[in-house]
């Protein structure tokens, strides 16, 4: 039922984001997606088991932020939901992007031992068919929690046939594990379909490594 609702307010919101755009000047956009597994930075959030997510994104000249949620199993019934606040803003300083921000992860039932926030910073390069990113995550320390700090690199590109693009991402997670990711996938109007290949090892223990192959449908609005 919690999924369901979720899918029902992000469709209601973007309804009333369409209405309201034109008159605030702010783009306002929604997703919705279905995947096979939950996977954050190489580790299942879901134990392996399918999620429904969602989001909705405001920007205007730059200036940008949002709210994403998704169902979560930690393997306890503490809690079964994670919702994501996010804002920064985004630039180009000669042909080469950057992005600034900060976003927080909430779990609603584990206040102390779940929540964190992360300050990061973004790098990216377009060219016609090809692209090349890197993203440093800064955790923010509280009472509770010191989270450790991220960095990623990604590849992209669209030379494949049929309109089909290609992705590969190297994440190291500081004193937990490092993971990559390959994966294809396509647009067409207003959904998007993928498919990744995503494997994780854990720094210190090699039981907590994983392997996924996710299946991902996504909707735009």
């Amino acid at each position: 039922m919690k999924l369901l609702k979720l899918s029902l307010v992000t469709a209601l919101l973007a309804t009333f984001a369409t209405a309201q755009e034109q008159k605030s000047g702010i783009n306002m956009s929604a997703n919705v997606a279905f995947t096979s597994n939950y996977v954050w930075r190489g580790m299942t959030q879901t134990k392996d088991s399918p999620a429904i997510q969602g989001g909705i994104d405001l920007d205007y000249k730059g200036l940008y932020a949002g709210v994403w949620g998704s169902n979560v199993e930690f393997g306890d019934d503490k809690n079964s939901m994670e919702a994501d606040l996010y804002g920064g803003y985004k630039g180009e300083i000669s042909t080469i992007g950057y992005d600034v921000g900060y976003i927080q992860y909430i779990y609603p039932n584990m206040s102390d031992e779940y929540n964190f926030g992360e300050a990061y910073i973004g790098i990216s390069k377009e060219w016609d068919k090809f692209g090349v990113s890197a993203k440093y995550y800064k955790g923010v320390e509280t009472n509770e929690l010191n989270p450790q700090d991220y960095y990623e690199v990604g590849i992209t590109s669209s030379i494949l046939p049929y309109g089909i693009g290609f992705k590969a991402t190297y994440g190291s997670y500081n004193n937990i594990g490092d993971y990559y990711l390959v994966g294809l996938g396509k647009s067409f109007e207003k959904f998007d379909v993928s498919v990744a290949y995503i494997d994780f090892s854990h720094d210190t223990d090699s039981s907590a490594d994983e392997d996924n192959v996710v299946a991902t449908l996504g909707f735009k609005f």
